[in-house]
Order: C-alpha cells, then sequence, then structure tokens
C-alpha cells in the first residue's frame, strides 16, 4: 500500500508541475540506518557529468530493539551527517567525486515530539516508549558476542571516492556508469565505518520526457568488506533500485520526489527491521538561484525495516 501511494505521488507531481524542468538532479539523501552505516550507502544523482561542490545536512531518529534466538540489535539513536561533495570534470570524459562525511551519533531530542506524534495518527512506535527519552542505545551482539557498542560522539565517517563516464547522451536522455570505492576511515568500534574497503557500480539515466519534467533512474549493487568492530562479521553484497523526478514550479522553485530501495546487508538474523528490504520514500523543495541551489527534504521508511523513522535533509550546491 504504501508503494503504491508513492507511485500515486509520482504521478500528481508530474501532473502537477507547470513550466521548465530543472535538472540539478536527485535529491541528496543518504540511508542513515545504523546497521548500513557499515557498508557503501548509495546517494540518488543525475547521470549528467558536473562539476560542482554541495554540502548536506541530515538528521535521521531510529529505533530497533529486537532479539532473536542469536541476535540482539539494540538502536535509540539520533544520527546527524554532514557530508561535503565535491566532483569534478576531467579530460572532457570522466567525472570524479569525492563524499567526505562527518557523523554525530547520539540520544536525540526528538523522541517526545515522535511519541506524540505516533500517538495522535495510530502510528506504531515499536516499542520507543519503554525507554526513557533522548537516550543513547547502540549495540548488536550475535551468540552472545559483542559485535558493536556504538559511541555517542562526533567522528568521521568512511570516505568515497567515485568516477563516471557517459555513455550515451542526447537532448532527451542521459546514460552513465558509475564505479566508486569507500576507504574504511571511521572507527568501526563506534559505529562510524566497517573498517574495510567497501565498492559499488551502478547504472545512472536521466530522462527528460518533456520541457516541464525530468526523470532520474539509478541501480546498482554494492560489495561491502567484513565488519571488523569487536568481531569480525561479513556483510553480504547487496543491490539498489531508485527514481525520482524533477519538475521547476515557477520563480526559481522546484518539486522533487523519489523513492529509493535496497537489499539487507546483514546474515539472516530473524529479525524484520534488518532482514527485509529497506524503501525510503523523500519529497521536498528546491531553490534555484544562479549557480547555487537550496534543497529542504523529508525521508520517511516505507518499508519499516532498515532505514531510519525519518531523515530530513538540507543541501546547498554551487556549480563550479
Amino acid at each position: 500500500m504504501k508503494l503504491l501511494i508513492a507511485l500515486l505521488s509520482l504521478t500528481i507531481l508530474a501532473s502537477a508541475t507547470i513550466s521548465s524542468a530543472a535538472t540539478a538532479g536527485p535529491l541528496q539523501v543518504k540511508n542513515l540506518y545504523p546497521v548500513f552505516l557499515h557498508a557503501y550507502q548509495p546517494v540518488m544523482e543525475k547521470a549528467a557529468l558536473e562539476n560542482s561542490m554541495s554540502y548536506s545536512l541530515s538528521h535521521s531518529s531510529t529505533y530497533t530493539v529486537q532479539a532473536s534466538g542469536r541476535w540482539l540489535i539494540s538502536l535509540d539513536i539520533e544520527a546527524t551527517e554532514l557530508n561535503f561533495r565535491y566532483k569534478r570534470i576531467i579530460l572532457d570524459m570522466f567525472e570524479i567525486g569525492i563524499d567526505l562525511p562527518v557523523l554525530m551519533l547520539g540520544g536525540g531530542i526528538f523522541d517526545g515530539f515522535l511519541e506524540s506524534y505516533h500517538d495522535s495518527f495510530g502510528f506504531p512506535d515499536y516499542g520507543r516508549k519503554n525507554r526513557p527519552h533522548n537516550a543513547f542505545l547502540y549495540e548488536i551482539r550475535h551468540d552472545g558476542k559483542l559485535i558493536i557498542r556504538g559511541q555517542s560522539g562526533i567522528g568521521l565517517g568512511d570516505i568515497g571516492l567515485s568516477l563516471k563516464k557517459e555513455l550515451s547522451k542526447s537532448e532527451r536522455f542521459t546514460l552513465s556508469i558509475k564505479g566508486g570505492i569507500e576507504l574504511p576511515t571511521g572507527n568501526a568500534d563506534d559505529g562510524f565505518g566497517n573498517g574495510s574497503l567497501d565498492a559499488a557500480a551502478s547504472m545512472l539515466a536521466d530522462l527528460k520526457l518533456s520541457d516541464k519534467i525530468t526523470i532520474y533512474l539509478n541501480a546498482g549493487a554494492v560489495f561491502p568488506g567484513d565488519l571488523k568492530a569487536s568481531q569480525t562479521l561479513n556483510l553480504d553484497n547487496f543491490i539498489f533500485a531508485g527514481a525520482g523526478i524533477e519538475g521547476d514550479a515557477g520563480k526559481g522553485f522546484s518539486l522533487l520526489l523519489q523513492v529509493l530501495g535496497q537489499s539487507a546487508i546483514f546474515p539472516d538474523t530473524g529479525l524484520k527491521a534488518v532482514d527485509r528490504n529497506s524503501v525510503m520514500i523523500a519529497f521536498g523543495g528546491r531553490y534555484s538561484k544562479g549557480q547555487r541551489t537550496f534543497d529542504l527534504s523529508l525521508t520517511e521508511d516505507l518499508s519499516e525495516a532498515g532505514a531510519p523513522d525519518f531523515i530530513i535533509n538540507l543541501t546547498y550546491k554551487v556549480k563550479l
């Protein structure tokens, strides 16, 4: 039902746009679910090459406290990420990119608001009210052995490097291929990385349906290294796919909506919150002025698994 709502929302947005579509690209939203932060996390982007730099500030809230016969996953976290992204075209053939994330993990400030919000609309709270408000908890155990005990604080995440090349380009359609790696710069014991090199490959497409509508399509696979924290855990390769739409609402404003899904990265735990595929829907607005754009968006967890309860994102981007 939630997926159907997302598809209907895409259709409504397409029909509601009234002028030429902007082409600044999809919303730069990363899955900040703590378990998934241990592997290369895809961020939707356009296929066309560009020279740009951007700063993205994201804040998320996650509550997962579940146990099975062999696994205990306890997450009561608000995570904030400041991500600097830089892209540069070289030799008129390739785009190189760097992602530099700084993470802050903590108990946060939104538990009371979320409890009232869930109660008001009758939404499930997953047991959040059974814990003290804004108390930090991050612990993963397997067969009683500690794998991660995350620490509240600020730390560098895993730095990403990428290379993108256009395969086909016309006025209406662009197709590109992208490869990337993620360096183990984040502290795995404290929950800021996985301690291993990750790799990813993807296909990107921009489709301009008309002067009013631009569609963005991304699909690919990630090959994460082992999680090397208190114990070593083999992570599964996973696939991802996303679709987004952008339309110009006039006077420099654009409307954006996108859906991004991915398969799980942990071995079978018997816990639905981490074993099921995750699907996130993001919607927001963009204001463009000259070479600068400002994005504000809200992301919700459609599948109620493998993603934070919500992500708020603010992005400032400059074309160079």
